[in-house]
């Protein structure tokens, strides 16, 4: 039931036996790779598909290698996938738990981290998985959005922050990465992230079936606050949580000379509406960022 690799324990003692989330063989693709070759950078010189880089760019580790996480800390990573942050993670604290859903993902993780002695990776669904202790900091790092396919009930976004706090002391933290449905990007012309279509968020998914959500500022402090987190803090990364080069407070907002609308299309195609660059410096300027920020990092605690 636990594989060894190099020195991180793979768990599939909850493992269903189906990988019940895939971006397909190209995830096959990964592990190959990362088994062959521990440095990812060499991998991304020689393999540009944008899926190589979303799961393996250490410029991912960005969301929380400036995070002042206590060194002596145990950390839950729940929806760890290939492991974009975990690294990152494990250099900063005690112990890191991930789990994952997937079997090639977490496979994927383990290689690409085998050096780390303080990692064990949990694959099973988040609701069936047993683990038996309360943690320091949980990190849901592009997972909320995701908690109406796993999660039952009429508000699984609430419930599922509920049902974290019992593997959370009492006085530990949740850390969270998701984009703003309101993120100046999908005004200027971006597809939606998840769902691949324009004006999606912004028309709050009317007609859309999928169950993935993404939610504004406000919408996320009536989240918290229902699910019974009475702290948080926001943080805004620009260009986004995935590849962020700024990470920005509300004690800290750009100025106008801080920043540029970044262009970068990696995944797909888009429209250009306006200068992003000029009405983003006009947003900045009327002090109206966090509203539209394209992604928010968050830190809540009961």
């Amino acid at each position: 039931m636990v594989e060894l690799i190099g020195n991180v324990k793979l768990n599939k003692q909850f493992y269903s036996g189906v990988d019940e989330y895939s971006d397909g063989d190209i995830e096959k693709e990964i592990l190959e790779l990362v088994k062959k070759e521990s440095d990812v950078l060499k991998i991304l010189k020689e393999d540009n598909r944008w899926p190589v880089l979303y799961h393996l760019s250490p410029e991912r580790h960005n969301i929380l290698e400036w995070y002042p996480f206590d060194k002596d800390a145990e950390v839950l990573e729940v929806g760890a996938g290939c492991g974009a942050v975990t690294g990152a993670i494990c250099k900063k604290v005690k112990s890191v738990t991930c789990n994952d859903l997937s079997l090639t993902r977490s496979s994927i993780n383990a290689y690409r981290n085998k050096e780390f002695d303080n990692l064990e990776i949990m694959v099973g669904n988040f609701n069936h998985v047993k683990f038996e202790k309360k943690y320091d900091y949980i990190t849901l790092i592009g997972v909320l959005e995701y908690a109406g396919y796993y999660t039952e009930g009429n508000n699984p976004f609430v419930d599922f922050l509920k049902n974290i706090k019992q593997y959370l002391k009492e006085d530990g933290k949740v850390l969270i990465a998701i984009e703003n449905k309101f993120g100046l990007k999908y005004w200027a012309g971006f597809r939606e992230d998840h769902i691949g279509d324009y004006f999606v968020g912004l028309e709050n998914y009317e007609g859309v079936s999928q169950k993935v959500r993404t939610f504004s500022k406000d919408e996320l402090k009536d989240i918290f606050e229902e699910a019974g987190y009475s702290n948080y803090s926001f943080y805004y990364p620009y260009p986004d949580y995935k590849f962020p080069k700024q990470i920005f407070s509300d004690e800290y907002l750009p100025n106008e000379e801080d920043i540029e609308f970044s262009r970068e299309v990696y995944d797909n195609n888009r429209m250009k509406l306006f200068n992003e660059t000029r009405v983003l410096k006009n947003i900045v300027k009327n002090k109206k960022f966090d509203f539209f920020s394209n992604s928010f990092f968050i830190e809540i605690s009961r």
